[in-house]
């Protein structure tokens, strides 16, 4: 997607939401009087989001090599570095909403699952002050790590339904109902979210929560249709590396959460417009067959 593309799509959001968030902030009596910026919050978006399609690993890089020098016509205000990161903040509530925007659609089915967004190597655990406070120890599959998790639901095509991030010591299957509010059909999870409770509690909303079992576990007939989509939900992990390698969703140089946050939502907006995600490459006919079948 071009960058004036991109522009126009961020523009025409915030001609909508802004309005209607000041008139929320001065009913709630908590907008506050802040200084005027050269750069639009459009601008800001649409920069913030730029950086995780390009192929830059350091946003200051980024700014300094390519928005500066080379964008120009394209924002004509532009600020110093320092003046621009200092604005960063200003794009998280609006970043959140827009991101709810580009939801994908429900098709009937989902993956779910939880991957690790460290913020400090182990070694340096106990001299990190950055996320002190809301960062916590968690483990995965790969081992301990400090940080935290980023929840994520997607569709058959790789679209993303939802996401929740959370401390990095909480049960995967804990913001799971939340997550899954409105969907229907199959789920396809790991091991990790195996739960007689969730599984009910998901089955009475209409929505059937399908896991691998634990060597521990007897072993329970399945369907051939069930036992093929498990096959499949390899669909998530690559949207997980894509986000971590392509995106940069994950790394330790932040120096504030909320900047870090911003990272995140960026970075997920910016895989939203990605033209060719991970898909399963089903047609409806296939999609009727493999959430009608029992």
């Amino acid at each position: 997607m071009s960058l004036e593309d991109l522009f126009c799509d961020v523009d025409e959001f915030c001609q909508v939401f802004l309005p209607a968030w000041h008139r929320q902030l001065l009913t709630a009596g908590t907008r506050q009087r802040r200084r005027a910026s050269r750069l639009t919050l459009s601008e800001i978006m649409t920069i913030l989001i730029y950086f995780h399609q390009s192929q830059y690993r350091n946003f200051k890089a980024f700014y300094l090599l390519q928005v500066c020098p080379h964008c120009r016509g394209e924002f004509p205000n532009l600020l110093s570095y320092n003046r621009f990161v200092a604005l960063i903040p200003t794009a998280l509530m609006p970043l959140c909403i827009y991101l709810h925007t580009r939801r994908g659609e429900d098709t009937g089915i989902a993956f779910i699952d939880a991957t690790s967004l460290v913020v400090c190597h182990n070694r340096r655990i106990h001299s990190h002050q950055v996320f002190k406070q809301v960062a916590r120890r968690g483990k995965t599959s790969m081992g301990w790590f400090y940080g935290f998790k980023l929840h994520l639901v997607v569709n058959d095509r790789g679209e993303l339904l939802a996401f929740r991030i959370t401390p990095g010591n909480v049960d995967d299957r804990e913001p799971v109902p939340e997550l899954t509010q409105g969907l229907t059909g199959k789920l396809i999870g790991d091991r990790g979210y195996i739960s007689q409770q969730l599984f009910d509690e998901l089955w009475e909303r209409g929505l059937q929560l399908i896991t691998k079992i634990r060597r521990n576990m007897h072993n329970k007939l399945m369907p051939m249709v069930d036992k093929l989509l498990l096959r499949k939900r390899a669909i998530i992990e690559s949207i997980n590396d894509q986000l971590k390698n392509i995106q940069q969703i994950e790394h330790t140089r932040h120096r504030s959460v909320v900047n870090a946050m911003v990272n995140v939502l960026a970075a997920l907006v910016a895989y939203t417009y990605q033209p060719r995600k991970p898909s399963l490459n089903l047609s409806q006919n296939d999609l009727k067959l493999l959430t009608c079948a029992e």
